[in-house]
């Protein structure tokens, strides 16, 4: 059994793709490499092919991550391969919701298709959206790293109740 696991942000060069590899190293750290996958995407073509921004891969390296993902965009294809399609905000929820209905006629089961937040543990005034970075600082940049790192062990725990791994 492999799990196929999708972040899904706007642009794919800011919060999608360092959830995406704090994900792969808790992942690692526990040796499940072999039965969870993931991979990060956007809802929106602006960066396609692009490594993410250089404000992500700054703070992705103070901690210790190398981001080397190129932007892609989320594809009708993505909801037949991915088990999991974690979306940042809710913004991108609908996004990916219209996606699935135009590509695959359905839009994806609330129990596939949910936001990252919903795994962490330290929710500030319940916002349930992972925040988006571009427009700010290294301070946001660094909030979203924390909290999707606090999300990825806590994702990862569900995922091994879940399916028994």
């Amino acid at each position: 059994m492999m799990l196929k696991i999708l972040f899904v942000c706007t642009g794919n060069i800011c919060r999608s793709p360092i959830a995406e590899e704090t994900f792969r190293r808790a992942v690692k750290a526990r040796g499940l490499q072999r039965v969870i996958q993931c991979d990060s995407a956007a809802t929106h073509a602006y960066h396609i092919g692009d490594l993410p921004d250089p404000r992500t891969r700054k703070n992705a390296e103070l901690h210790g991550l190398e981001l080397t993902h190129h932007c892609r965009k989320l594809s009708g294809e993505d909801f037949s391969v991915f088990d999991y399609i974690v979306a940042m905000d809710n913004y991108n929820m609908e996004n990916i919701q219209t996606i699935s209905a135009r590509s695959i006629g359905i839009k994806q089961a609330e129990e596939n298709c949910f936001l990252y937040r919903k795994f962490d543990n330290v929710l500030q005034n319940k916002v349930m959206e992972v925040p988006d970075p571009y427009y700010g600082n290294s301070d946001n940049f660094e909030e979203v790293y924390q909290i999707v790192n606090r999300c990825a062990d806590t994702f990862l725990d569900f995922l091994i109740d879940k399916h028994h791994l």
